[in-house]
């Protein structure tokens, strides 16, 4: 035995070194183009956006696209829940660590929306107000500048983990087209699918705090992003504003849930948004009683509503999140004396038996 330990140093000179490991990346490389799209999306779920080269980040959206698949709907949808928030005025609220698929259904049946206060937590909400941010900066540089007919946004910057536009089939219509691209980025919003790194983390902190688990409860199938409908956004104290309902665009029996998540204090001296708490049966007559366009809800129509139903202007903190469907009426703050911009990410989550194919799907 001795002997042996004293050949040890001997033997380990002449032993070859083990391999080194694969990179997670390269393994997740693998998965993919064997068509596991979805093991791919899994393996690289945990590894934050920062520790990932840009095209491995490019590629994750692309895989999160072709991971796509329809699903079968759930049975007896929409729940059937009681109002477990009988009395409550306003939005109901609950922390984080409350929030169930049933008290999500609850809200939406028969509120129209839920508050959730603290959705993620501060250093996330800090790290994804810096990517919003420098998202925007870069996809906006230059912008006062260019030839709308003839922007292209592979020219307008050079790509990077804040601003990577995705590659567009021809056909999208005008919603996913360079033309709605470029709508976007001059309205103060990036989609999150040009923002790799954003994408990657925000999933990756709505995974930690289980958020997606309960929208996908709620849903009863898996869901999908959206890539026309999962934007980072600034706005502006004056921006544009307009009461409506996303069903307008999505269709009234769409099946989805929008996440709302501000990442700066707003609804006081940054505009929030003003909501009426309420179910709709629903869509609400639009184009008419002073609106300027045939999606909106005119502030006649919205009057008319505010008699039974006032409007409520909810004060979220940096870290809440509103939670939605399709049928809430809604705008963004319209009122003086507002002086700070809002960060936020808006993402609407669709069922798969039911996505808008015209949105483009991100698997999760």
């Amino acid at each position: 035995m001795a002997l042996l330990k004293l050949l040890d140093p001997v033997r380990r000179m002449f032993t070859p070194a083990p391999p080194p490991a694969e990179p997670i990346a390269l393994q997740a490389r693998r998965l993919a183009e064997a068509g596991q799209y979805r093991a791919a999306i899994d393996l690289l779920a945990p590894v934050p956006a920062d520790e990932l080269d840009l095209q491995t980040l490019r590629d994750l959206v692309r895989w999160r696209n072709a991971a796509f698949a329809p699903g079968t709907p759930a049975p007896n949808w929409p729940p059937s829940v009681p109002d477990l928030f009988p009395g409550i005025q306003g939005p109901p609220e609950i922390p984080v660590k409350s929030l169930t698929a049933e008290l999500l259904a609850s809200a939406i049946r028969h509120h129209g929306c839920l508050l959730v206060r603290g959705l993620i937590d501060a250093a996330q909400t800090r790290h994804l107000a810096g990517l919003v941010t420098r998202s925007l900066d870069i996809g906006t540089a230059g912008l006062e500048n260019i030839d709308q007919d003839s922007w292209r946004p592979d020219t307008h910057q050079p790509p990077s983990p804040a601003f990577a536009p995705y590659p567009l089939e021809p056909g999208g219509g005008d919603v996913l087209s360079n033309k709605g691209r470029l709508f976007g980025l001059t309205s103060g919003g990036v989609w999150m699918g040009d923002a790799p790194g954003a994408l990657a983390d925000y999933l990756a902190f709505l995974k930690t705090h289980g958020i997606l688990r309960v929208i996908e409860d709620y849903l009863g199938e898996r869901a999908y992003l959206s890539l026309g409908k999962a934007t980072l956004r600034r706005v502006k104290p004056d921006a544009l504003t307009a009461w409506h309902q996303d069903g307008r665009f999505l269709g009234p029996d769409i099946r989805t849930v929008n996440c709302w998540l501000a990442l700066s204090d707003c609804g006081d001296g940054a505009p929030g948004l003003d909501l009426f708490p309420r179910r709709e049966a629903g869509l609400v007559e639009s184009g008419t009683q002073g609106a300027f366009d045939w999606w909106i809800v005119g502030d006649g129509t919205a009057d008319e509503i505010a008699r039974t139903t006032p409007f409520v202007t909810p004060a979220f903190k940096a870290g809440d999140a509103l939670l939605f469907d399709q049928m809430l009426l809604h705008r963004t703050s319209a009122r003086k004396g507002l002086t700070r911009d809002r960060l936020a990410i808006e993402s609407w989550f669709f069922a798969g038996s039911t996505f808008p194919m015209k949105q483009l799907p991100l698997a999760l």
